[in-house]
């Protein structure tokens, strides 16, 4: 609910004490631990956030298991780069107390344990290997500087608007892939505060995965092999494409490519650029004649903006031209499309259940922004430059008259939003999954157990 509904905070808004406050700003940017502590006081959703990772055992339910969600692995990073690895709770309450004391600056999520975390070295003394990830969401982690040797706006952790449409091209494909060809529907994308994204796939067919299936499943969207020296980084082998690479390109990769990413990174504006887009076909005749055509017309009557249209066109004609077609070209222009376009993971975090993954609604040191979760269907319309930020937040609940230890301060910040996403459109409908699954299989127990005395 906005402010302006409410006339309490309107008055106090209006009043006398108020008059020096000029709207959100009276907070300075930045990013510290005093910061960080109204923050956690008084916005993050310890209770949605807890709820989400007990995935329905923290119920009255026989069926639950209540060592569940104890036996999770917290990792916080304290300031100046103090790690706490192996932290539990087994309540909301416990982690907020925890969080609240320590306040640390990055909270990563680990796997659900086979024991309590904490209490893994007196399990390690009686001498059986027992303690081993057993289960953990299939989750994937995407980087814009991997994008490096493709966009030439920005590089490192910098991002635009001209650059961050790879990462909503990655959520697009990797969004209904995971949907489409693996049938999982509790998926969380969530900003990861500074330069990428990160996917939590919470089925609980995903979270039982072993780390070979983890790896299957990564394997089957790794068309990018890029390797530091490697010129040709995709290579589209096969005499007929996989449906889904047909389906990504021809659905997603083809238009973005031609429509977006040509003109916005330019990608034919200067010869280095033309050589490394030529790079990319095996035929050096065909690389050369090209070569000679756009030297050729880089004087003559294309403008500026369309050079780029203009060179893609002549490439595709060329390599699409029925001399050519025998020579095991045809596949280039699409080899190009996705070289340029195809989502870029790191594979090795999709492999290992053990792996860390940086929780939402942290908040990113470097850019003050929060970790706020991305609506899939919407990602087009998601800018991270808009991101709320810390300081804002607080300047936010500076303006609106927060009470200390209410709830719901957040309703009055620009984080409402995010929040009653998270809830509405991810939390909600994985919780009912969970209970139908939990009351299903303690059904099933109790038939078997009710066959066994029959017998």
């Amino acid at each position: 609910m906005g402010r302006d509904d409410e006339p309490v905070d309107s008055m106090e808004i209006d009043g006398p004490q108020q008059l020096k406050v000029e709207g959100p700003a009276a907070v300075p940017e930045g990013f510290n631990a005093d910061y960080l502590r109204v923050y956690y006081g008084n916005l993050f959703p310890y209770g949605d956030f807890f709820k989400w990772l007990c995935y329905g055992n923290d119920g009255k339910h026989p069926g639950c298991d209540q060592s569940y969600v104890g036996r999770r692995e917290f990792s916080f990073t304290l300031e100046n780069d103090i790690y706490l690895r192996f932290q539990s709770f087994d309540s909301a309450a416990e982690l907020e107390s925890s969080i609240k004391e320590k306040c640390p600056f990055k909270i990563d999520i680990g796997p659900v344990y086979s024991v309590d975390p904490a209490k893994r070295h007196a399990y390690a003394q009686s001498g059986n290997n027992v303690f081993v990830p057993v289960e953990r969401e299939l989750i994937f982690d995407i980087d814009i500087s991997d994008y490096d040797d493709v966009r030439y706006c920005c590089s490192g952790a910098d991002v635009c608007s001209d650059c961050w449409p790879l990462m909503t091209i990655a959520i697009k494909i990797l969004d209904t892939s995971l949907r489409d060809d693996f049938g999982f529907s509790h998926i969380l994308w969530v900003y990861s505060g500074r330069r990428g994204v990160h996917c939590w796939v919470c089925d609980s067919r995903a979270r039982k995965l072993s780390n070979e299936q983890r790896a299957a499943v990564a394997d089957y969207f790794r068309v990018y092999k890029g390797g530091e020296n490697a010129l040709k980084k995709v290579s589209l082998a096969g005499p007929v494409l996989h449906p889904f690479l047909v389906r990504s390109y021809t659905d997603v990769l083809e238009s973005f490519f031609e429509d977006k990413l040509l003109l916005c990174q330019q990608l034919f504006a200067s010869e280095e650029r033309c050589q490394k887009i030529l790079d990319l076909i095996p035929d050096e005749n065909v690389a050369s004649e090209l070569h000679d055509k756009w030297q050729g017309n880089r004087r003559s009557s294309i403008s500026k903006e369309d050079v780029n249209a203009a060179r893609w066109k002549q490439l595709k004609t060329t390599l699409q031209s029925g001399k050519h077609k025998a020579q095991g070209l045809r596949r280039c222009v699409e080899e190009i499309v996705f070289s340029y376009t195809y989502p870029r993971l790191d594979m090795e975090v999709s492999k290992h259940m053990n792996h860390l993954l940086k929780a939402p609604f942290c908040i990113h040191p470097k850019t003050g922004r929060v970790c706020v979760p991305i609506d899939p269907s919407n990602c087009d319309d998601f800018d991270p430059t808009a991101v709320p930020t810390l300081s804002q937040l607080l300047g936010e609940l500076n303006a609106a008259g927060f009470q200390t230890d209410s709830e719901n301060n957040w309703e009055r910040t620009s984080l409402e939003k995010s929040i009653r996403f998270f809830r509405t459109s991810f939390l909600q409908p994985l919780l009912k999954a969970c209970k139908e699954e939990l009351e299903s299989a303690y059904n099933a127990k109790l038939q078997q157990s009710k066959n066994s005395l029959n017998w």
